[in-house]
């Protein structure tokens, strides 16, 4: 697999993640009983986006090394991992 196809999959595995890693540690305005004239009780506190951004980061980074030793190290291709997963 070449560095072009492990950036793609880097970023889809990333934007992936970050919205699985978003909604984690979110404080709205209604938990700190807070609520700001003019918003709804559930938006956010604080911003907190850096902080699941670099989450993020750490997490696409761990699957991606994942990815690499299987496909490096053991010599798998991305077509066998794909068939692991049966079509419907």
């Amino acid at each position: 697999m070449s560095w072009i196809t492990f950036l793609a999959v880097f970023l889809i595995v990333w934007w992936t993640v970050l919205f699985a890693v978003l909604p984690f540690g979110l404080k709205t305005q209604d938990d700190d009983k807070d609520v700001t004239l003019g918003t709804v009780a559930s938006a956010p506190r604080g911003p907190h986006v850096l902080r699941a951004m670099a989450w993020t980061t750490v997490i696409a980074l761990s699957i991606l090394a994942v990815l690499y030793w299987l496909t490096r190290g053991l010599g798998y291709s991305l077509d066998d991992l794909l068939a692991l997963f049966p079509k419907p």
